[in-house]
């Protein structure tokens, strides 16, 4: 199995029944998702579950990861603090395409008080049929990488 069809998911405790969710309506389009949450509604740590997240994307066990917390902010602050990972939040499905489009975004967080399941289904979907557009982008691109040292 190769990194191209694989997503990891994970989330802290707020987000379980949002992830399972997500993780049913991908595997319906054909992904493999690694979900390596919590399954149990204890309160639990959100910077664990972004980086482990993050650390699967950035050795490129997965190709992309989608992270949830209360506000999907927590916890993409913590998987942006991996070396090659570019995370970003949407609350929009015109954010997830131009995190991928112009950002080349390997990792989506999405805020389960923040979007229903419904929008959030639609924000996953926006992110993952989207291409990177290259170009003057890449350059771009390359610069934030520059930035991690």
């Amino acid at each position: 199995m190769t990194a191209g069809n694989r997503i990891v998911l994970s989330s802290d405790h707020a987000a379980i029944q949002l992830r399972q969710a997500i993780a049913t309506h991908i595997e319906a389009h054909g992904w493999v998702v690694v979900d390596i949450g919590p399954t149990t509604p204890e309160s639990t740590h959100y910077p664990k579950h972004g980086e482990a997240t993050a650390r699967l994307v950035a050795s490129g066990d997965c190709r992309f990861g989608i992270i949830l917390c209360g506000t999907g902010q927590g916890i993409m602050m913590a998987a942006n603090k991996v070396k090659g990972i570019r995370c970003g939040v949407c609350v929009d499905t015109f954010s997830a395409r131009m995190i991928r489009r112009h950002n080349d975004a390997n990792m989506l967080s999405i805020g389960v008080r923040v979007v229903g399941e419904g929008l959030a289904l639609d924000i996953v979907d926006a992110f993952l049929t989207t291409q990177f557009e290259g170009g003057r982008h890449a350059t771009r691109v390359e610069m934030i990488r520059a930035l991690e040292g």
